[in-house]
């Protein structure tokens, strides 16, 4: 699609600014490219904080180009203070932007005032002076490449680079991905962000996500009945396709590799479905098959509900928890799922659906009804959000609640602000996992530690592990003394003597001090530094 003329210019200027080629302009290539603008730090750090909303740590074209309309709006007479979001989106519609105005840099509108454009050379970046290629890979070392953390673009690069040099050869010496969950691939890290629907049948999921989307997904139902059956990633796509999960599971690009754990059962109950709505640049949606209650409950699935779901909410920046005000029950499965996202509370969003079916009296105790099941659930004193509406795509019915239709559209466009706001948080939210996931791995591998220097030396290893596993509270207890771990860092211990005993702890191998206080030191000392690298330069 054609560009305004504004950002023509600043995409042809962004080679200037990125040194390396890689398409990225880092913290350090932004400060001596924007310096060019005469404009104070206020008014720089202004442009970083408005391009980089998403907090990746580098700009790309686009952002590049946001980053200079600041810069212009700045130079035509605006105060930092006065820049924001909303006032920069209003320069931009009426056009009324000038170009931005850098020392020694061409800026009038054509092909040619480029001069670090070698794409038209034959000779490409081979050109003499011209900048060498980024590399690839990174430096071998006993046969095996390794990323240097040092030549880290962005805080994601430096996620995965630490991770495969420090963490993940710890995490498969102590068969970690057993206890938490499978080890990282890169699509982990890549992965878009995401939002996951939970809620019994008929609480309407499917129509919410219609609602958000503004169309229907390929293979979504909607009835009374519980219509979906499976587990569906709505994601973006140029045209309408479904991808079953044994597919999906094999694409290392993709963030599902680890749901190979639970097995053909589940993966024939796994799909992709791909449509081009906006929403879905942005964001993937999750739609879940409806818990189940009363008699239902007893049938199986074929796969462990409860711990797929733990393993979505581990890897959503969102979890929405669907009701409506005919389904506040809250049945022994629903609370099993509810009970497993501990540790995710600031994630949970609670959504009342359907609500413009009851009158204002009737939603008053409804809501009041909800509120005292979920404590009970949630077991916390704090209130998660609650979203109370009707997220469908019909008109808001007024027959039964004439005073609600203006607060119901108040509450869908404040959870489309929360939705729409994912993206920018989700560089965080995956920092924020991957401390968690280091602090399990640090504390399995002293709980490891702890029970293998238990173990006799010759014989009598079963029988020793059997005592150790009846008796895991206490060693637990022992542990956290011995090593100073919060007590709240601690594993499940009921599930964690279930998975032990499937290991034979003598056989696990002793992780050196130097593995365990580099492993440390990610904590400590890497990701500290991470994010000072890559947050605002200016």
């Amino acid at each position: 699609m054609p560009y305004a003329d504004d950002e023509s210019t600043y995409r042809r200027w962004f080679p200037l600014a990125d040194d390396d080629h890689d398409g990225r302009v880092t913290g350090g290539d932004a400060v001596k490219f924007f310096a060019k603008s005469g404009l104070p730090q206020p008014v720089l750090s202004r442009a970083w904080q408005l391009a980089d909303s998403n907090r990746a740590g580098f700009l790309g074209p686009t952002e590049f180009v946001r980053a200079l309309r600041v810069v212009a709006f700045a130079q035509s007479g605006a105060e930092a203070g006065d820049i924001t979001a909303v006032s920069l989106d209003q320069q931009i519609a009426n056009n009324t932007l000038p170009i931005a105005q850098l020392e020694g840099i061409d800026n009038e509108i054509g092909e040619g005032n480029n001069p670090f454009d070698t794409s038209s050379s034959p000779l490409g970046n081979n050109l003499p002076g011209a900048p060498a290629p980024a590399a690839t890979g990174g430096s071998k070392k006993g046969g095996k490449t390794q990323i240097d953390a040092k030549a880290a673009t962005s805080i994601i690069d430096s996620l995965k680079a630490i991770y495969k040099a420090k963490v993940r050869p710890i995490e498969e010496s102590l068969r970690f991905g057993s206890f938490y969950s499978p080890l990282l691939t890169d699509g982990d890290f890549e992965g878009k962000p995401t939002v996951l629907l939970l809620g019994q049948y008929s609480t309407g999921k499917t129509t919410f996500i219609k609602h958000l989307l503004g169309r229907e997904y390929p293979g979504s139902h909607i009835g009374p009945e519980p219509t979906t059956d499976r587990f569906v990633v709505v994601m973006h796509g140029p045209e309408n396709r479904t991808t079953p999960g044994q597919t999906l599971a094999v694409q290392t690009d993709k963030p599902f590799t680890g749901l190979t754990a639970f097995g053909s059962s589940f993966l024939s109950k796994f799909e992709a479905s791909q449509c081009d709505a906006p929403l879905l640049k942005e964001i993937s949606i999750i739609d879940t098959p409806g818990v189940l209650s009363g008699e239902k409950q007893r049938i199986n699935r074929g796969y462990n509900f409860e711990h797929v779901c733990e393993w979505f909410a581990a890897r959503s920046d969102v979890i929405l928890l669907l009701f409506d005000p005919y389904k506040l029950d809250i049945s022994d499965e629903f609370k099993t799922v509810i009970s497993s996202l501990r540790g995710h509370d600031d994630k949970v969003r609670v959504v009342l659906n359907k609500a413009d079916g009851v009158s204002s009296q009737q939603l008053l105790r409804v809501y009041g009804a909800l509120m005292w099941s979920l404590g009970k659930v949630f077991m916390t004193p704090e209130v998660c959000k609650v979203y109370v509406g009707s997220f469908n795509t019909e008109p808001v019915r007024t027959d039964n609640n004439q005073l609600g239709e203006e607060i119901f559209e108040k509450e869908q466009s404040d959870l489309k602000k929360d939705l729409l706001d994912v993206p920018r948080r989700s560089c965080d939210r995956k920092v924020n996992e991957f401390v968690k996931r280091v602090r399990a791995c640090v504390t399995h591998a002293k709980l490891i530690a702890h029970l293998r220097k238990q173990m006799p030396l010759m014989t009598g290893h079963a029988e020793k592990q059997k005592k150790l596993l009846d008796n895991i509270e206490n060693e637990f207890q022992q542990c956290v003394h011995e090593h100073a771990i919060p007590r709240g860092d601690m594993p499940n211990p009921k599930r964690f003597k279930e998975i032990m005993k499937g290991i034979q702890i003598w056989k696990l191998p002793k992780i050196d001090k130097k593995a365990m206080q580099a492993l440390e030191e990610v904590l400590t000392t890497d990701l500290p530094r991470v994010m000072r690298e890559f947050d605002n330069p200016f």
